[in-house]
């Protein structure tokens, strides 16, 4: 049982890439952290740097999201540590490349488990909490991704898109509701993390460095905007202006854009 008095975020996919950078500011606004990923070596060194540098107790919580039920039972074990959560980060998440028929279908159903199920549940389990402990914030982690329909990533991109319009639904039943419960979708363009590069995604997509943002600035936008209340966010203004894009012109030709792209760009 926790007896300290500053408040918890709960943070998924929190060792690597953007998580680590949420975990990083809200240890430096004073939360106390959940650290919730697979591996829980490095999660343990995580906890111990943040706690050494920001005086924060860290817990954490080893889990595979991508489990039937691993949402509701982490929801369970951090019920009996006795944490109330006020900060929900739904990060966690799988990327796959390629022509969907050549991927594996386990694979693209465990990247629908994290992507939507474990985000669903983890939402709805901590929502009516936020609400009866006075209030907190939700900040789920779409995509750009989300905005359209992307071939070769077809899988990935459906599921951010409904992270975008569940979030943002959700926001306005919050704030009808009088919950005192902020919502937040964070709509990240290309992003300097590993899962860029990581071999377990299938196809390799080949993005010029120049092109894509920090996980340290993409992690700031969105803790910032959620603090503001606001029901969604894009960071960059590149990708800000794609967004606009995708409501200038029609679906089709924008998938075909992307389309083209993303099959010559990718190995």
């Amino acid at each position: 049982m926790s007896t300290s008095t500053n408040k918890v975020a709960l943070v998924t996919g929190a060792s690597d890439g953007i998580g680590a950078e949420f975990v990083q500011i809200l240890a430096g606004r004073g939360y106390d952290l959940i650290l919730v990923a697979r591996r829980k070596e490095k999660l343990d060194q995580l906890a111990v740097k943040l706690s050494d540098e920001f005086g924060v107790n860290c817990t954490v919580m080893a889990a595979d999201l991508s489990e039937p039920k691993a949402a509701q039972n982490l929801f369970q074990r951090v019920e009996d540590s006795g944490l109330k959560v006020n900060f929900l980060i739904n990060n966690a998440g799988l990327l796959h490349n390629g022509f969907f028929t050549k991927l594996s279908l386990e694979a693209q159903e465990k990247m629908i488990q994290v992507n939507v199920m474990a985000l669903t549940a983890l939402t709805h389990l901590y929502a009516d909490n936020m609400s009866a402990n006075g209030g907190g914030h939700i900040l789920n982690v779409a995509s750009l991704a989300g905005w359209m329909a992307i071939p070769n990533q077809n899988v990935y991109a459906a599921s951010k898109a409904y992270v975008v319009s569940f979030s943002q639904a959700l926001s306005n039943e919050m704030i009808a509701a009088n919950s005192g419960v902020k919502v937040t979708a964070l709509c990240p363009g290309y992003t300097a993390t590993k899962m860029m590069d990581n071999p377990d995604q299938g196809a390799t997509l080949r993005i010029p460095s120049g092109m894509m943002m920090s996980a340290k600035d993409v992690a700031e936008i969105g803790i910032k905007a959620c603090f503001a209340g606001k029901d969604i966010v894009v960071p960059g203004l590149a990708n800000k202006f794609t967004t606009i894009i995708t409501r200038l012109f029609s679906k089709s030709l924008i998938t075909k854009i992307f389309g083209s792209f993303y099959r010559k760009n990718m190995d």
